[in-house]
């Protein structure tokens, strides 16, 4: 094989990666959506089920009171919810303020030590009376018309979970993190689709509902809940959907190295969940949703290395094509661009024309990072949550 067809082989597997992943993906799925009978959104019931409402904290003095009282604010009967905070081992004011609402019906659980999210919500586990649990982060702001449609669709006997429709905010002028918006709508509307072609394959960690004997399902400390949900409900022979009236307002992160931080977090443990979860990427046995999972989630997290591919093609290429040269040139300034947005000063506004390719190159980054590190078996369970501006309701 000569050097040029390797080349070749390099940019067009790479492109392909990331050309299905974005484009042929979403298309498919739309047909086949296009193609199923929709089953329609559930009727409200007589008598709203009985739900309990989990938030896993460490030390969220600065946002606990805040979201306690919205969560007193949602639309739904006081009887027929019940309220649990758990608290990670925090070493802050978190507990005494979680405290001040006890004669309102909110319940405290401390773990003893630092586990983790996934480690308190296990935690969580014996504590629940619901047949319905609701996950919220502290946060992230729910409207309150949001936990009724998003209870609404357990109406449905097949469906096992639902998820919210994530709005990404900015509550600050000094914005650092603009290019996560578009990404972030990008996604909900491939739940969409997935949603009517059947069902999607993660929720979201922010806002999200399952069944309570599915949640009950103890799930190991170093991998995700909120992707496990969808993984488990298919297993027992449920769907699980994304719900577009159940909004959730979520603050960008002002910090591009705490977002970096966090999509290595968050991508590393979606690996390790996958791979706990790996019978499902079986085509025979789960036909729609084996073949929704390997394309949106782990196709999708191959796309960084495809780039990888790419240049070095790119580079085998360049001393004898010149569309080769042009594209090596045109990637160098976007990257260029990036390590600019990444050293820009946090007290100036990103400009739009950075925002884009900052956030494209610190996703990438984190992504060939997370799977180093998936491989290597680095897993770091403890949890740091992504510390987020207070929300300013429905702003963008």
């Amino acid at each position: 094989m000569t050097s040029g067809t390797i080349a070749w082989w390099l940019v067009g597997t790479g492109a392909g990666l990331a050309v299905y992943s974005y484009l042929v993906y979403p298309g498919l799925v739309a047909v086949v959506g296009w193609l199923r009978p929709s089953p329609g959104r559930p009727a409200p019931p007589d008598e709203w089920p009985l739900i309990s409402i989990t938030v896993p904290v460490y030390n969220e003095a600065l946002h606990i009171q805040r979201k306690i009282e919205k969560i007193l604010e949602w639309d739904y009967p006081a009887e027929r919810r019940q309220i649990l905070v758990i608290s990670d081992a925090s070493t802050d004011d978190t507990d005494a303020i979680v405290g001040r609402f006890k004669e309102r019906g909110v319940e405290l659980v401390r773990l003893p030590k630092r586990g983790g999210k996934t480690a308190a919500e296990n935690a969580a586990l014996p504590h629940l009376k619901g047949s319905i649990v609701v996950n919220s982060d502290a946060s992230i702001d729910v409207p309150a018309s949001s936990l009724k449609a998003l209870v609404l669709w357990f109406g449905d006997p097949t469906v096992g979970v639902a998820s919210c429709r994530d709005v990404s905010v900015s509550s600050t002028a000094q914005e650092g993190n603009q290019g996560e918006s578009g990404y972030v709508g990008y996604e909900m509307g491939v739940r969409r689709l997935e949603t009517r072609a059947g069902g999607i394959v993660g929720a979201s960690g922010c806002f999200y509902a399952i069944r309570t004997h599915l949640h009950q399902h103890l799930v190991p400390e170093a991998l995700s809940r909120d992707f496990a949900a969808p993984l488990v409900a298919r297993r027992y022979g449920f769907r699980s959907v994304s719900v577009e009236d159940a909004i959730a307002f979520v603050p960008r992160t002002t910090s591009l190295r705490r977002e970096y931080a966090r999509k290595v977090r968050t991508m590393t443990r979606g690996l390790e969940t996958l791979f706990f979860h790996r019978g499902l990427l079986n085509p025979v046995r789960y036909g729609l949703f084996a073949w929704e999972l390997w394309s949106h989630k782990l196709i999708r997290w191959l796309v960084p290395w495809g780039g990888v591919m790419v240049l070095a093609g790119l580079v085998l290429m360049a001393p004898q094509v010149l569309w080769a040269r042009v594209l090596l040139a045109i990637g160098g300034l976007g990257v260029l661009a990036g390590i600019t947005g990444w050293f820009w000063p946090r007290e100036r506004r990103l400009p739009r024309l950075l925002s884009i390719p900052t956030y494209a190159l610190v996703g990438n980054v984190a992504a060939l990072q997370a799977w180093i590190g998936a491989l290597r078996g680095d897993l770091n369970p403890i949890w740091e949550p992504t510390r987020r501006p207070a929300p300013v309701d429905g702003s963008r």
